[in-house]
Order: structure tokens, then C-alpha cells, then sequence
């Protein structure tokens, strides 16, 4: 088994995840010093778009499963496809995005295959042609290293701590791979698109979070304010969101989503630790909140006590004002 390394694509619409072009980068940088080549695989229903794409990030080969029974994502078909193109490729190690997808599809493949699986990375280093994985344990109270005892290993990265691949002018070969579907045990009967976001929270490079703070669904109106002004994505808490006050989709946290933004603003958020574990990894944390002994001013960069319906009208035009003048 050489060395290679096999990256899961991520699409969505018929694009490309950015999660996707940032596993590109881990993967270069992981083959320098395992020695072995790059390679990605799409997984999907009429995925074309996407497989050229990544052959033009400067992958050695991608395998692209095409098939009309993935047109949603259905577990088992997606855990048998991509299966089959590991025991086709022979990788080392198996990048996956962790996110909703690469969480559920990485646990799953690795049951079927009795392969390892380290989640949510957020740095590596090979030490001797050996692997060395970190990731955040206790809610991000402490870095766990570690090693797989073998290969092939299965690792998922946490979105927004690499910075994207870029996109080239050659592409790559793109292999296409004969699969039979399996039967699902389940089928969709009707498809409720949920409501347009404007900035995808997974992906922000700016993200605007309210908490119970807010007290109402109507408190969250200033909050997106924020966010539209910002061109950031909008989160939540699990007490907003149990509350019934904003989507579930929002949500950032343990049971959450996990971001990583260049900025994160917690509005009327408290800091639970469940919450830390979401959003700890952000560049630059800006805390507004009336209870100066609130935990989240311990990980905020910036703290501001106060009410958040006071402050943030203020925050909201001083920014109108400075990127007026850009």
C-alpha cells in the first residue's frame, strides 16, 4: 500500500464545499512527509462540475461516483460508494470535512471497512513517516494528540482552519467508477427547501450569534442587522434555539455546528461550554453581554458589558460608517 492520500469532496448544488479546496491543502502538506500522492473522490448525482473542478486543484487523480440513487444523501448509498473506491485506491489516509456529512459518512465507512477514524482535527504534523493528529477534547478545554496505531486511517478537519486550494488550469484525470446502489431502507417523499441564507454559517469568515439574551424572536432582528451590515452568517445558541426563536440551522455549539470564522460575535451569550465547543476556534472573539462575570469574556478577545439591544444598534453604524469609507 503506498502512501496516498484520498480527499472526500463535499458538494452541495453542484459545487464544491469549501471544505473541499481546504482538505486540499491538508493533503499536500500531509504527503510531503508520508511521500505518497493526492487523490479525491465525488460522490454524487450528475457531479461532473464538481470532479473537473477539483482536478484543477492540483490532485493527482479523482474517482467520480455518479449515480441518480445519490441525488440526496442517503447513508448506506454513500457509505457502499465510497467504500468501494477505498478498496479501489488503497489509500493510507482518508480525509473528510468534519461536518454534518463527513461526520456521519466517516463513522459509517469506518465501521463497515474496521478502519480507525480521528475527528475534528485542527492541525498535524508526520513525525518520522508517522501521523500526528490534534484535536480539541472537553469542549476545547485541552488538545488531544494522536497517533493511529495503523493505516489506513480516517481523518476528519474541521472547516476554516486551512486556508482553500486554489483552483488551477490543468486538470487531472477523473476516473469514473461502476457502483450498484443498494436498496435504501428509506425514501424521500417530499422535499421542504428550507429558508435561503445569505452566508453559509459552516463557511463564514464572519459569524453574528445571539443567545437568551435576546429574549424573543423579534431580539433577533438587530442581531441580523449586524450580520447583513458585516456580510456575516448568522448563529444561535441552544437556549435561542430551543426557545423556538431562530432555525435550528443556526445553532452553534456541541449539538450544534462547529465554526471557525476569521470573527465571531456572541450577543447576550453566556459562554456554556457546550457553546465553547462550537466556536472556540475563531480567530477574534467580540463578547456583548450585562453579566460581567459571564464565562464567555474568558475565551473574548474583546468584551463589552452590556445590553446587547444598547450596544448593538452602536456597533451597527460605527461599521455602516468605517466600511462606508473602504
Amino acid at each position: 500500500m503506498a502512501n496516498n492520500i484520498l480527499i472526500v469532496a463535499e458538494g452541495r448544488d453542484g459545487t464544491l464545499r469549501k471544505v473541499s479546496y481546504e482538505l486540499v491543502t491538508v493533503a499536500n502538506e500531509m504527503a510531503k512527509g508520508l511521500g505518497g500522492a493526492v487523490e479525491a473522490v465525488t460522490l454524487g448525482s450528475d457531479i461532473g462540475k464538481c470532479a473537473e473542478s477539483l482536478a484543477k486543484t492540483g490532485v493527482s487523480k479523482v474517482y467520480q461516483v455518479d449515480d441518480a440513487a445519490m441525488a440526496t444523501f442517503a447513508p448506506e448509498i454513500f457509505t457502499a460508494a465510497l467504500s468501494e473506491v477505498i478498496k479501489k485506491a488503497q489509500p493510507a489516509v482518508i480525509l473528510l470535512g468534519a461536518t454534518g456529512f463527513g461526520k456521519e459518512l466517516g463513522a459509517s465507512v469506518g465501521a463497515r471497512l474496521d478502519l480507525g477514524l480521528i475527528t475534528d482535527c485542527t492541525s498535524f504534523a508526520v513525525d518520522g513517516g508517522t501521523l500526528v493528529m490534534k484535536r480539541p477534547v472537553y469542549a476545547g478545554k485541552a488538545v488531544a494528540t494522536v497517533k493511529p496505531k495503523s493505516l489506513p486511517v480516517m481523518v476528519s478537519i474541521r472547516p476554516n482552519i486551512f486556508a482553500p486550494a486554489a483552483e488551477g488550469s490543468a486538470g487531472a484525470p477523473i476516473e469514473k467508477v461502476n457502483f450498484t446502489a443498494p436498496t435504501p431502507r428509506a425514501k424521500v417523499v417530499e422535499k421542504v427547501k428550507k429558508e435561503a441564507v445569505s452566508v453559509d454559517l459552516a463557511e463564514a469568515k464572519f459569524v453574528v450569534s445571539g443567545g437568551r439574551g435576546a429574549r424573543s424572536a423579534e431580539g433577533f432582528e438587530p442581531i441580523k442587522q449586524l450580520a447583513k451590515t458585516l456580510g456575516a452568517a448568522v448563529g444561535a445558541s441552544r437556549a435561542a434555539v430551543d426557545a423556538g426563536w431562530i432555525d435550528y440551522s443556526t445553532q452553534v455549539g456541541q449539538t450544534g455546528k462547529t465554526v471557525a470564522p476569521q470573527l465571531y460575535i456572541a450577543l447576550g451569550i453566556s459562554g456554556a461550554i457546550q457553546h465553547l465547543a462550537g466556536m472556540s476556534s475563531s480567530k477574534v472573539i467580540v463578547a456583548v453581554n450585562k453579566d460581567p462575570d459571564a464565562p464567555i469574556f474568558k475565551v473574548a478577545d474583546y468584551g463589552i458589558v452590556g445590553d446587547l439591544f444598547d450596544v448593538v444598534p452602536v456597533l451597527n453604524e460605527e461599521f455602516k460608517k468605517v466600511l462606508s469609507e473602504k
